[in-house]
């Protein structure tokens, strides 16, 4: 069983540290924070459920509490901003032992702390069902730098950091086999995956990127929310797409993996044609993967020159519901 939520809260804020931009963290009715002057204040949150974004039998606790906070540095990244601080709202079941709870907040701040985030207030609640966790991520930006996803035009070419389709590769082994534990080691593109905060800064800085999104619901569907805000398609080469190795001995994914899984966290941004857009970027491999278009479909380029239009398959809450 948890403590109670006064002496888990007291737990809690043991083990933060304020981080520059925290002028009052926990303890207080607000947080109050400092944002750089002349820069612009950017705001995400994000859910982890249980049951829908991680499983007790398959997720380490010290994993879940890594992701959750990785989803909103990495709305961060793709903004080009720089993290300030994050709020944690932990909602538990009265018969979750305080060991899991401990984990979690471990796997968060270890990751807060390579990034330089105050964990600066939240709440905590008795849930009647699972674990809800909801983080908000509160970043900057110099002013008028935000990159958006509205920014691609005709011309400009494709680029994603990393490997795509590690996370869901992992995910589909467990769902293979469901009582076979994977070890967060060999799979460490699903279990603990990485932002990429320096690399969206370094394209921000250099004026790299045109537009930027990152691929948490998987590169068909990404690509498309930002082809739609930008009202421009594109074509795909399929051999271009960097697949991700995971398991021991290593192999590569799947493509459907790295087009439809989700999970990745890495970035996928365009940039001018006349641009220079370096191979790596703050230490991540970077590929063009395709173009921007006139029409506003997406088409997926085979290693035979045929076009195949390539819909958005990624994942996507009640889609169920409404097809």
């Amino acid at each position: 069983m948890p403590l109670a939520e006064k002496s888990l809260i007291a737990r809690i804020r043991r083990q933060t540290i304020n981080q520059r931009g925290i002028l009052t963290g926990i303890g207080d009715d607000c947080a109050v924070l400092r944002i750089p002057p002349g820069h612009e204040t950017l705001l995400t949150t994000d859910f982890s459920l249980e049951g829908v974004h991680f499983r007790h039998n398959w997720h380490p606790a010290e994993s879940v509490g890594h992701r959750c906070l990785t989803r909103g540095l990495s709305d961060i990244a793709a903004m080009g901003g720089q993290p300030i601080a994050a709020f944690l709202s932990l909602a538990v079941p009265r018969n979750l032992p305080q060991k899991w709870v401990d984990e979690f907040i471990r796997g968060l701040l270890t990751l807060a702390r390579k990034f330089h985030v105050g964990l600066a207030g939240g709440d905590t609640a008795e849930s009647p069902g699972g674990v809800l966790a909801d983080i908000i991520v509160l970043g900057s930006v110099p002013k008028g730098t935000a990159i958006l996803r509205s920014g691609a035009r005709p011309g400009d070419r494709v680029y994603v950091s990393g490997h795509l389709g590690g996370s869901a590769g992992a995910l589909q082994r467990m769902l293979d086999k469901p009582k076979r534990k994977l070890h967060p080691r060999h799979f460490s593109r699903h279990f603990f995956p990485e932002p990429r905060i320096e690399v969206g800064r370094i394209l921000r800085e250099k004026n790299i990127a045109s537009a930027m999104i990152d691929i948490s619901d998987g590169l068909s569907t990404d690509l498309t929310h930002l082809c739609e805000e930008s009202g421009v398609g594109a074509q795909v080469q399929a051999e271009a797409i960097p697949l991700a190795s995971i398991g021991k001995p290593s192999r590569k994914v799947d493509l459907q993996f790295a087009l439809h899984g989700g999970d990745d966290y890495e970035l996928l941004f365009t940039a001018p044609p006349g641009k220079l857009v370096p191979r790596i970027i703050g230490g991540v491999a970077i590929a063009q993967i395709g173009h921007i278009t006139r029409g506003k479909r997406i088409y997926l380029i085979d290693q035979k020159g045929e076009a195949v239009e390539l819909l958005p398959q990624g994942w996507e809450h009640f889609k169920s519901l409404s097809s």
